[in-house]
């Protein structure tokens, strides 16, 4: 594999890029005209724009993709995340087409890609599932008495669902009927796709997920487990591994289903098998995100594997270089999803230019980024700047070194959620690893930041004006002593 085109944007084209690069491996980049002097286009070694901004008009557009990739004599094409990652069509397109598709085989998409279909496949392995409905749920009636036996409260969950879209919780039968045409007709809006199933409400869960990498003949391995249980809107905003409260044995037998589960869909490449963990400590299957994950980078840290070699390894044909024997966690690793978001204002997307844009540095710090000093935030992509990730040789270092990251990280012209992102890992309920998806509901208002703020305003005024003192009473007492002072000390005006 001699080139390789990357069918995204942002950092996590750069990240690819990156590694593709380090395997002597030329790159090309697509772009829109939003992203056209974009780091990751002057990183790669050719590019061409497709389209316009939206994204629907450009790195949606998948014939385009595939024209670009046919011209240039590309050999793979990955996807990134998101976009068209788990999108089995084209991943069909791109293997048709002679291009290898640098992610699993569209069968496996497809399994995994339908919750339903997710789990009657992980059923074959016994699979721990939480109770619920069998499959979909057409019927009214059907739905009310499936959720008399799975018991109050429940979820209803739309089946291609995803991020929270066509997801109801219902605490009792009155108003099953109005929140399960609401969970069809967003889940309609949204996938296309109407299907809905009922779960039980798992209270005060942990989010937990498993790293998997399986080759093309049969050898599978699970990379441990990274926590992702701080979230807003059900998307993740600060994630850790390992987790802080898994045991080595319920590790192994969550890897052990993880391992189940991509060899339920004959998976290959990178994966990630997630569970809930509830209060008992009891795990069950979620779903499978079939794709690299925003938080690769935290399993990374620990592991020394670089996912994304591992990807292109599998893609042309390697066999796994190393055994489960071979996996060992080394530290702690943290990231924080550093997004152009007010978080005193129900984090909401800010747009802007990046007036200040300086990155931390120093051991232990890695920064994921698509942005420099100067750029406009498109209004068109997701609104994650950067991902900061910290390592420590226990978790309480990655933490003080993720509290000075943040510090150091320096960032004018938009809002983002580093303060808010401070706010937690400083709180003693993250300190101590006793929270959960709840995190937020439980322990933040937006007010907090606002308070935080001004107090270490007023804390910095306080030091100023102290240390202003001290040095105005040290230039008077070595005047007073008849020592020699420069000009520019002796007649420096101290209110400044």
């Amino acid at each position: 594999m001699n080139k390789i085109l990357v069918a995204n944007r942002g950092e996590i084209a750069l990240r690819v890029m990156r590694s593709c690069r380090e395997m002597g491996i030329s790159t090309v980049a697509v772009f829109s005209e939003a992203d056209r002097n974009a780091p990751f286009v002057r990183y790669a070694d050719e590019a061409v724009c497709i389209g316009p901004a939206p994204s629907s008009q450009s790195y949606l557009n998948q014939k385009k993709i595939i024209e670009v990739a046919l011209s240039l004599g590309v050999d793979g094409i990955h996807p990134g995340y998101g976009f068209l990652s788990e999108n089995s069509s084209f991943a069909n397109a791109v293997t048709e087409s002679g291009i290898i598709f640098i992610g699993p085989t569209a069968s496996a998409m497809e399994i995994m890609g339908d919750k339903l279909s997710a789990k009657a496949a992980a059923k074959k392995y016994k699979i721990p599932m939480v109770p619920g409905s069998d499959g979909e749920i057409t019927d009214i009636n059907e739905g009310k008495k499936v959720a008399l036996e799975t018991g109050f409260p429940l979820l209803i969950k739309a089946s291609a669902g995803g991020g929270g879209k066509g997801m109801r919780l219902v605490e009792r039968i009155e108003d099953f009927e109005e929140q399960m045409k609401m969970a069809v007709g967003e889940a309609t809006s949204s996938f296309d796709n109407g299907a809905v199933f009922i779960e039980k409400y798992v209270a005060g869960p942990r989010h937990i997920e498993i790293q998997v990498l399986a080759d093309n003949f049969g050898a599978v391995v699970f990379l441990f487990e990274r926590e992702c249980s701080i979230q807003r809107r059900h998307q993740k905003v600060i994630e850790e591994a390992p987790s802080s409260i898994l045991t080595t044995e319920l590790r192994e037998q969550m890897g052990k289903c993880a391992m189940d589960v991509a060899r339920a869909c004959s998976y290959t490449g990178v994966g990630t098998v997630e569970f809930l963990l509830d209060e008992d400590n009891k795990f069950y299957f979620l779903e499978m995100n079939t794709r690299l994950q925003v938080e690769h980078t935290v399993t990374e840290m620990i592991t020394g594997i670089d996912l994304v070699k591992e990807q292109i390894k599998v893609a042309r044909g390697e066999k796994l270089s190393f055994t489960q024997a071979d996996l060992k966690i080394n530290g702690h690793a943290l990231e924080v999803r550093v997004y152009a978001e007010d978080p005193t204002n129900n984090f909401l997307p800010d747009i802007g230019k990046l007036i200040t844009y300086r990155r931390p540095q120093g051991p232990g710090v890695r920064v994921d980024d698509g942005f420099e000093e100067g750029m406009e935030i498109p209004i068109y992509y997701d609104s994650m700047l950067a991902k900061l990730i910290t390592w420590g040789k226990d978790r309480d270092e990655a933490i003080s070194r993720m509290v000075r990251a943040i510090d150091e990280y320096q960032i004018t012209g938009v809002e983002t959620t580093l303060l808010f992102c401070r706010f937690v890992i400083e709180h003693e309920a993250f300190k101590s690893g006793n929270f959960d998806t709840h995190f937020i509901a439980k322990y933040f208002k937006p007010e907090m930041l606002v308070l935080h703020n001004e107090q270490e305003a007023e804390v910095a005024t306080i030091i100023g004006a102290a240390w202003l003192n001290a040095q105005k009473n040290k230039i008077n007492r070595r005047a007073d002593s008849g020592e020699n002072l420069s000009n520019w000390k002796a007649n420096r005006s101290w209110s400044e």
